[in-house]
């Protein structure tokens, strides 16, 4: 399981011009199963992604392919998580990562 930072760049005043294509990328995570959680990051803008699986070099990939990514709106990082302990009602988590 991975949680992903996108920090916001000098360009983020062109995030408008890729939103529609920035949401498609988000909605493709969600559809193959990719991405479990999808928020910005408050107060400073940006967002953060939960994803699940193992492979770190496909999501590093998938992230790649964000528009935001690629035009230079937002920087990744990508953080690795092994989850050990949840509360009950995150449990599903143990078995995603």
């Amino acid at each position: 399981m991975y949680i992903v930072t996108l920090s916001l760049t000098a360009q983020k005043s062109r995030a408008s011009e890729f939103m529609a294509a920035h949401n498609a990328w988000i909605a493709r995570g969600f559809d193959e199963g990719a991405f479990l959680l999808v928020g910005s990051l408050k107060p400073q803008g940006g967002g953060a992604i939960l994803a699940a699986g193992s492979d770190r070099a496909a999501l590093e990939q998938r992230i790649a392919d964000d528009p935001f990514v690629q035009e230079g709106i937002a920087i990744p990082e990508i953080q690795e998580v092994a989850p050990a302990r949840t509360d009950e009602r995150l449990s599903f988590l143990t078995a995603a990562s």
